[in-house]
């Protein structure tokens, strides 16, 4: 199985005045972790998808089972679990150090122009197969 990785310092922009991270900062950090995963771990510019269509989230379930404080260092995790004809699922989390930060689950839809689910370029969905370990 293949695992993206994407490390994220936890910035002060990322953190409520109790000195933690604000829930709603960690979404963009998934979104950042995503982004990155189709730049480097597909060698599919994230802007290149969003030129005729769009990459939007249509589920996202999420935990946190501790908090994150300004100057942690996070990694993010990334593992495709199956690939749709226009849709993936992955399953992220986040540590610091041993300790687990965040955990997600999410799927991801390919549309079209006009917001319409399109199928996957075969490119495209091939190496999204390869970081579930098989050929999707």
């Amino acid at each position: 199985m293949i695992l993206f990785e994407f490390h994220q310092k936890v910035l002060f922009k990322h953190c409520d005045p109790a000195g933690i991270v604000f829930f709603p900062r960690y979404f963009e950090m998934i979104n950042d972790c995503i982004e990155a995963f189709f730049d480097q771990g597909l060698n599919v510019p994230f802007h290149d998808l969003h030129r005729e269509g769009a990459l939007p989230t249509a589920q996202i379930q999420t935990q946190f089972p501790a908090p994150s404080r300004h100057g942690d260092q996070l990694i993010f995790q990334l593992q495709i679990n199956r690939v749709g004809n226009s849709s993936a699922t992955y399953t992220m989390t986040a540590r610091c150090g041993n300790g687990g930060r965040l955990t997600c689950s999410a799927t991801l839809v390919h549309i079209d122009a006009d917001g319409r689910p399109e199928a996957w370029p075969d490119t495209i969905r091939w190496k999204l197969g390869s970081f579930m370990g098989e050929a999707a």
